[in-house]
């Protein structure tokens, strides 16, 4: 009798879609603020008013992302902005999402898109979606667009049409 009694369980069966591993965020902070420097000069710095940090080490940025970019004098030359961004550790990729701006302040060129990729390490920005650049009062607009980070040479891909400004003089 007491062998029936200890064999028998009082446990009861688990659902098993409870036991599924969590994957959303482990860690989440308010107005994140990273410096990136190198031999103690400021290379970038990111901003974001809420960032999400995953197991993987994957982050999102829901509430928008700013990064700034500077030269090598310390001088910032760079700006983008995004809705939304994310980083991908392993490929240490940042996207940005939504309404996605970039100004290169040094030289005045402006580019907007809905998707655009930032590799810190190659020191290049591009996307497959479409673009808007402006060049002072010269707009630009394609499908695809490489760039060096900080905006100063890009090359788009499967421009549609250009708008040029018409002076009193004509062209």
């Amino acid at each position: 009798m007491c062998f029936l009694f200890i064999n028998s369980s009082c446990r009861e069966d688990v659902d098993a879609s409870l036991l599924e591993m969590y994957e959303g965020p482990t860690n989440m902070s308010t107005n994140f603020h990273l410096i990136q420097s190198d031999s103690a000069i400021v290379r970038s710095e990111i901003k974001a008013p809420k960032q999400l940090e995953f197991a993987n080490g994957n982050m999102e940025f829901p509430e928008g992302i700013e990064i700034q970019i500077f030269e090598k004098d310390g001088q910032l030359s760079t700006t983008l902005r995004a809705d939304r961004g994310y980083l991908f550790k392993q490929e240490n990729i940042f996207k940005g999402d939504g309404n996605v701006q970039v100004h290169n302040l040094i030289k005045d060129q402006k580019l907007q898109s809905e998707e655009l990729f930032w590799e810190p390490n190659k020191k290049k920005i591009y996307t497959e979606k479409f673009v808007r650049v402006q060049e002072g009062g010269t707009f630009f607009y394609g499908s695809g667009m490489e760039a060096d980070d900080t905006f100063t040479k890009y090359s788009l891909k499967n421009i549609r049409d250009s708008q040029l400004p018409i002076s009193e003089d004509g062209i």
